[in-house]
């Protein structure tokens, strides 16, 4: 959990500012650049950091949100507002790709005359700031899918401002407008590609979905436990990337419920340290279920 506080940290205080700051200063340059050189990629490069303005302000409140002790209201907690955060974030970027690959076509079949040399020496400046923006948030991006929708928004910016550089040196070298849409398009499509893990990920957390576990390993584990005999009707799911929940029922002998105790506490045991649950709930039955699968299966979701 030291890891997890330390990404919330990454986001606070004077990082957070100078992140919103760096984005708002490179969206107005950006703006007022593409409209005097006439460079679509500038324009919706800066639409991009418009974004990514809104982006990191959403994210570090997701992020301080998701701080919030668990209540009745909520009795897993508020991590959920992180995965919330990284989905909308990644939705909106690649909506925005397809809007600027449309804008892009269009201007490869009608170029427009573009100044070069302005527009390289806006796309030097974006890529400064951008490059500065991707380091404030590099170490919070390996342990938060929230942070990592926010830093890839970043780190795209930055390639996108090295992709218009060399744009810009081909218009003011040999006059060919051509690059600016067909580096528009380059980048666009791979910031597509670069969000679609990350709304698939949160997109199946969002959705109850089980993480990758080998349930058969589990089911044996657990029977190699005295006092165990069955295993079935689990169910796992993810509250967020980092904190998985599981819940099973368990067959055992008739016995008393304090010589069940410490059954419990060694399935927890297993469970906690080889697959990193971090909430465990066991339902102990004599026979019954004992001869179903380990994954429930009646026709329902839940029973």
């Amino acid at each position: 959990m030291a890891e997890k506080n330390n990404s919330h940290e990454e986001l606070a205080g004077a990082k957070f500012f100078w992140v919103t700051v760096l984005n708002v200063v490179i969206t107005i340059a950006e703006f007022v650049g593409g409209a005097l050189s006439g460079s679509l990629s500038l324009i919706s490069d800066a639409f991009h950091n418009a974004g990514d303005s809104v982006s990191v302000v959403f994210s570090y409140a997701a992020s301080r949100i998701s701080l919030r002790k668990q209540n009745a209201r909520n009795t897993f907690g508020y991590k959920r507002a992180e995965i919330i955060a990284a989905f909308l974030n990644s939705i909106a970027l690649a909506l925005i790709c397809v809007f600027l690959i449309i804008e892009a076509v269009k201007r490869i079949s009608n170029p427009q005359p573009i100044n070069g040399n302005l527009m390289l020496i806006i796309a030097v400046i974006g890529l400064a700031a951008n490059l500065l923006s991707a380091f404030l948030l590099n170490s919070g991006s390996k342990s938060s899918l929230n942070i990592k929708a926010t830093y890839l928004h970043i780190l795209s910016d930055a390639l996108s401002s090295i992709a218009i550089i060399f744009g810009g040196i081909l218009i003011d070298l040999y006059n060919w407008t051509l690059a600016d849409p067909i580096v528009t398009v380059i980048v666009a499509v791979y910031i597509f590609y670069e969000s679609i893990p990350i709304i698939r990920q949160t997109f199946r957390i969002l959705m109850q979905g089980a993480p990758n576990l080998d349930y058969d390993q589990i089911k044996h584990d657990l029977l190699q436990i005295d006092g165990v005999f069955s295993v079935h009707h689990v169910h796992a799911w993810m509250i967020d990337e980092n904190n998985l929940i599981f819940s099973a029922h368990v067959n055992m002998h008739d016995m008393k419920l304090s010589e069940a105790q410490p059954i419990y506490s060694e399935i927890s045991k297993v469970l906690k340290d080889k697959y990193h649950m971090c909430h465990v709930t066991i339902q102990a039955e004599t026979t019954r279920g004992e001869h179903e699968d380990i994954i429930y299966d009646r026709g329902n979701d839940i029973p």
